[in-house]
């Protein structure tokens, strides 16, 4: 073995050690709790598939299809990856390029990225008093009662129909942010020569964004919903703060649901298995990312 190679491996070891001790081995893990029971976190007492039959058929919090719409923390998530994914690249984008073309743009910018610099934790603090019930607390039902004297005061988090709503409007708020940064960014990248022949044309602004601008964007803009996709898909934070997946359980989705089976309800191996249904899930939208990756580096 040459010298290089020894230095080359020395240099890669302290990496290698991390991904095997943090990823691999937590990974490898999880899968044994998920056959098990893990109570204490051991792997004592073999159930085999038990666990995955159980998510599927007996546990209506997490998979029911009796009613309709379905309900559970499959169909919450589910629409999460709609409405979420949905609002927070569509009003990004949005932002990106309106504020490309006003004079204010560095302030409007700033503004919508702001609550990406506060945690989830206060960030679900802040929006449990914009939807107090209470309409001397509560921003929104003030603002509605101010509006609307007659109205009565709507309890957003407290409704089985409307919260998971108003907890997907608190999570767009967020990450909006993030969203607009990067489409801002890979906007201004873009040759403005091209959109500017497309307008000699005779292309109106509505056409040239939509035949111009759109297609060029399109890498960076499914590179923003991969990430929101995979966002949403590990959300807890916002759940846990705001509702704790009430009421009666209908705010939970698939990542709160982990931890509250694995926690909360004292059942690691149940917890183990909706941790490895999340892997699954998660992982074509990391395999799609490498690969557009890698495809880049070729190209470049």
């Amino acid at each position: 073995m040459s010298k290089n190679t020894i230095m080359g491996w020395f240099f890669v070891f302290p990496a290698v050690l991390l991904i095997i001790v943090f990823l691999i081995y937590p990974t490898i893990r999880t899968i044994q709790l998920s056959f098990d029971t893990g109570a204490g976190f051991t792997t004592s007492e073999n159930v085999g598939l038990k666990n995955y039959i159980d998510l599927f058929t007996n546990d209506r919090f997490f998979f029911d299809f009796d009613q309709w719409p379905p309900r559970g923390a499959v169909f919450n998530t589910i629409l999460w990856l709609f409405l979420f994914t949905g609002g927070t690249v569509g009003i990004g984008l949005g932002v990106a390029v309106l504020a490309n073309t006003v004079r204010y743009e560095v302030l409007i910018k700033t503004i919508i990225f702001l609550p990406m610099g506060i945690s989830f934790t206060a960030a679900g603090i802040i929006w449990r008093y914009v939807y107090s019930p209470d309409p001397n607390s509560g921003i929104l039902n003030a603002l509605l009662i101010g509006l609307i004297p007659s109205m009565e005061p709507i309890p957003w988090l407290g409704r089985t129909d409307i919260v998971n709503y108003a907890l997907i409007i608190a999570g767009i708020w967020i990450n909006t942010g993030f969203c607009m940064v990067i489409l801002s960014a890979a906007l201004k990248g873009l040759p403005a020569e091209v959109t500017e022949a497309a307008r000699v044309d005779g292309a109106n602004s509505w056409q040239a964004f939509w035949k111009i601008t759109i297609p060029m964007l399109r890498p960076t803009i499914a590179l923003v919903t991969t990430a929101m996709t995979i966002n949403v898909l590990k959300t807890f934070d916002l759940v846990f703060i705001m509702t704790q997946g009430g009421p009666r359980g209908t705010s939970q989705i698939i990542g709160y649901t982990m931890y509250n089976e694995t926690f909360q309800l004292g059942k690691p191996g149940y917890g183990a298995a909706v941790a490895v249904i999340m892997l699954i899930l998660v992982l074509p939208f990391v395999i799609i990312n490498i690969r557009r990756f890698r495809n880049e580096e070729q190209y470049r």
